[in-house]
């Protein structure tokens, strides 16, 4: 009888734990990386007017805006509106000042927030940084964006009162047209 050596003979090993660990890491860390420079780039263009409903060529709220020209620009708008909801003609006294205001409201805060755009160059390129200035800076405009929220929260609620139920469930339904479901 011959002798079986059961013993496994040495082979060449497989990739380790680590090994695998190293490429999902390397893996996750690239996602994230395109997904940082995909929001990033998002960000940017919806900053500069190119999203969320801006106008062709530059965008509504791209610079500065002529208030003749935001009112035409409303008054348009505030006509395919009356088109979808099949406003009456109270409806339409009652939109159209709640509709302006809060744009006009919203634009002088916009006109806040790009001024801080350049007090916030003028922090980063002394000599030394302010921090204290800088967490100021970050502070107002916080709270910029919480008056222009609770602004625009005010008119949305202004704008559902005038309308019927059936009629703010038809701009929804417009709105998830347009611009796709999101929930």
């Amino acid at each position: 009888m011959t002798d079986v050596n059961l013993t496994p003979e040495p082979s060449t090993p497989a990739p380790g734990p680590s090994r695998r660990r190293f490429f999902r890491w390397a893996a996750i860390a690239a996602t994230a990386a395109i997904a940082a420079l995909a929001t990033g780039v998002g960000i940017k263009a919806y900053a500069h007017g190119w999203g969320g409903g801006g106008w062709h060529r530059g965008g509504f709220m791209h610079g500065p805006v002529d208030p003749a020209r935001l009112d035409q620009h409303l008054d348009r708008m505030l006509k395919h509106l009356y088109v979808e909801i099949d406003a009456t003609e109270a409806q339409k006294q009652a939109l159209a000042p709640i509709v302006k205001a809060a744009a006009r409201d919203l634009l002088a805060m916009r006109d806040k927030h790009r001024s801080a755009h350049g007090q916030l160059a003028t922090l980063l390129t002394q000599p030394t940084i302010d921090r204290a200035a800088l967490e100021s800076l970050r502070a107002s405009q916080l709270a910029l964006a919480e008056q222009a929220s609770k602004r625009l929260a005010q008119a949305l609620a202004d704008v559902g009162d005038v309308l019927t139920p059936e009629q703010r469930k038809a701009i929804a339904e417009h709105i998830a047209r347009r611009h796709g479901s999101h929930g």
